[in-house]
């Protein structure tokens, strides 16, 4: 396998420098499975563990891999097997709060050029979570791309796209067929020329399957028929996976996500709701709170039908949610750092009872 194609190059190259006396082979994970790890490598493909010391001082979700890290590894290709040492730095991650009361950091891909936001157009068009998608987006250090799919089965595709650019500024939407075939279902494929890696999010149902095999040129995993009654698409891809491109780059699959919940939004939240932010800056007062202060630009653009007064809500609410959460952490913070010095603590007495 040609490692540039997976995504390789001269930045990571230069962080195999700290391993070059180990002398480590490098290759890309391509599927997680209960701290099990498929990673391809120039000579082929193994099954890899985490080394004892690297599970050892690992201290969050963040210090394991992920699929699509790059990951320093010692392979025994007699049992195509292998022990993974060490992750390369990562150049983008795709992160959510993990499912469930736990405040944790949840990797869902990793080394991401282009996210791409799949959503239909028939019964999953939701602009609110895409709103979400983008704040998670821009915040992985990808660049997002909306694919809005099922184009054959909307009847208002402008009125769906001028909904689109005006809660996604800047960023590149196609409306596509995946399984009827489009033209912007070429352009497209263009995203993962040169290398580029490629990761595909959105809700169970939207087509993600049926375009990762359109993509693929072959039948990856068959596709599920519509649901009767309500046109919607069934769950097919249970887990992560990254796979190589035929013409080139690679593409990571995921499942549908049915929980969104925001995990780190500092850059994703400007990036998504810029033209609020800016309004913002307009007010008459410094801590305007955009209720019934005069002089409010973002009152005042509402009004004038210049901003959309349900995206101002979703902005609201998407602050409160990551005040929460930052609440959340703070205390698991505090929590975290009370146990370590417990532990510490522990240990002294221990030893001063052997001497």
């Amino acid at each position: 396998m040609n490692l540039v194609n997976l995504g390789w190059n001269e930045d990571f190259e230069k962080e195999t420098e700290l391993y070059q006396e180990s002398g480590y082979s490098f290759g890309r994970v391509s599927l997680e499975h209960k701290r099990i790890y498929r990673v391809i490598l120039e000579n082929g493909e193994i099954l890899a563990e985490i080394s004892g010391k690297m599970r050892f001082v690992a201290e969050s979700r963040e210090d394991y891999p992920a699929v699509g890290d790059w990951v320093a590894v010692t392979p025994r290709f007699e049992e195509q097997k292998g022990t993974i040492h060490g992750i390369l730095p990562r150049k983008s991650k795709f992160s959510r709060k993990a499912a469930g009361d736990t405040t944790e950091e949840q990797i869902v891909a990793a080394n991401i050029d282009t996210l791409f936001i799949v959503a239909a157009l028939n019964n999953d068009f939701n602009i609110r979570r895409i709103e979400r998608y983008l704040i998670m987006a821009w915040e992985s250090g990808a660049n997002p791309v909306i694919v809005l799919n099922k184009a054959d089965l909307c009847s208002d595709k402008e009125e769906k796209r001028k909904e689109i650019e005006s809660a996604a500024l800047g960023v590149p939407v196609y409306f596509i067929s995946a399984l009827h075939g489009s033209d912007d279902l070429e352009e497209i494929k263009k995203y993962a020329e040169n290398g580029q890696t490629i990761a595909l999010i959105g809700s169970s149902g939207v087509g993600k399957s049926t375009l990762t095999n359109r993509l693929l040129g072959k039948e990856r995993q068959a596709t599920q028929e519509v649901r009767v009654g309500d046109d919607r698409g069934k769950h097919t891809t249970t887990y992560r996976e990254l796979l190589p491109l035929p013409e080139g780059g690679c593409l990571i699959d995921t499942p549908g996500m049915r929980e969104l919940q925001l995990w780190s939004a500092d850059v994703g939240f400007q990036g998504t709701f810029e033209d609020i932010e800016e309004l913002g800056l307009q007010c008459q007062f410094a801590d305007c709170r955009h209720k019934s202060e005069p002089n409010c630009a973002i009152l005042q653009a509402i009004e004038e039908g210049e901003l959309d007064a349900d995206r101002f809500e979703s902005y609201k609410k998407l602050q409160r949610e990551l005040a929460y959460l930052s609440r959340k952490e703070d205390k698991k913070a505090q929590a975290d750092e009370k146990a370590k010095w417990k532990s510490i603590s522990k240990t002294m007495r221990h030893q001063k009872k052997k001497l």
